[in-house]
């Protein structure tokens, strides 16, 4: 029972996704996942913490706050794309979620928790994993160890980070800080690139404090705002190894980390003239998207040859 209603809340958040910019009405919902209104409503907020319509505008409201910073666009024109009728709501809305109206937040961009929920059955992988058709034969186990990898340069930068206490892994750290750090890391307007969970160097973990942490990576000249609760550190040049994985079903994510991290075990990185450097920069994970492969980086030096 608790995984068909796993199932329709699910079904109800891609409905939601696919009409972020149209009226959604709880017939709706209910319509697409076969549910009575009430029904679905009441799972809805079991499973998730808020009603259909505290989700949806929280969602409008995240999305809405990207465009007036990435965009430019009237508040206005921003309200009525995510179906706001009015301009004095919209603004109402969006300063009880984030503490500042849009027409600052417009001018000054400062870091903001947005809401990016995630999808309901990616928080039960082990209730979905009997359904799942594995292949064993050497076709898929080939495909599997399908892995591209490449060398980049890291430059100078800053790393913003929100520290844990004990945590190794991001199941972990999300039990002690919380799921939301992610929106207030895709928040930070500067970022060199999106936001990242990280294994640091020793020498990088104050006392007290988690080898595991979340962060984005900002200019070596960053002179914005630094959220509360956040540290910022200093990244010299380094060079990272990429592991890039072959695309999966969003629900297989953990399959996917645990194959690339198979293949990450027994690569040899002297093959092509570097060595680990673990020391020398975090070791990251991206958010897993199954369109794009399981990524992952490894710092390395080059080998001095004699």
């Amino acid at each position: 029972m608790r995984k068909e209603k796993i199932k329709a809340v699910g079904k109800m958040q891609e409905y939601i996704q696919s009409h972020m910019n149209e009226p959604v009405t709880l017939y709706d919902l209910a319509q697409s996942c076969g549910l009575s209104p009430w029904h679905a409503s009441r799972i809805f907020k079991d499973l998730l913490g808020k009603t259909p319509f505290e989700y949806i505008r929280a969602c409008r409201i995240s999305q809405a706050a990207l465009k007036l910073r990435d965009e430019n666009v009237k508040v206005i024109d921003v309200a009525l794309d995510f179906v706001f009728e009015t301009h004095e709501g919209f603004t109402r809305a969006f300063s009880r979620q984030f503490g500042i109206n849009p027409a600052q937040y417009k001018k000054h961009t400062p870091p903001v928790n947005l809401f990016l929920p995630h999808r309901i059955m990616d928080s039960y992988p082990k209730l979905f994993k009997e359904e799942k058709v594995m292949n064993n034969n050497d076709a898929e186990n080939d495909r599997m160890k399908t892995i591209f990898v490449q060398v980049v340069e890291r430059p100078a930068r800053k790393m913003i980070l929100k520290r844990g206490i004990r945590a190794t892994d991001y199941f972990e750290y999300c039990e002690e800080t919380g799921c939301d750090i992610w929106g207030i890391l895709v928040s930070i307007k500067e970022a060199l690139y999106e936001p990242a969970g990280l294994w640091l160097p020793s020498r990088m973990v104050p006392p007290g404090t988690s080898v595991y942490a979340q962060g984005v990576e900002v200019p070596a000249d960053y002179k914005g705002q630094v959220p509360d609760g956040f540290d910022m550190i200093d990244l010299k040049p380094c060079k990272m190894m990429i592991f890039q994985g072959p695309p999966f079903r969003n629900e297989d994510f953990q399959e996917a980390i645990q194959g690339l991290w198979r293949v990450m075990k027994s690569y040899d990185p002297r093959i092509y003239g570097f060595e680990w450097a673990d020391q020398e920069a975090p070791r990251f994970q991206m958010e897993p998207q199954g369109y794009r492969g399981y990524i992952e980086g490894r710092p390395v030096i080059e080998i001095q040859r004699k």
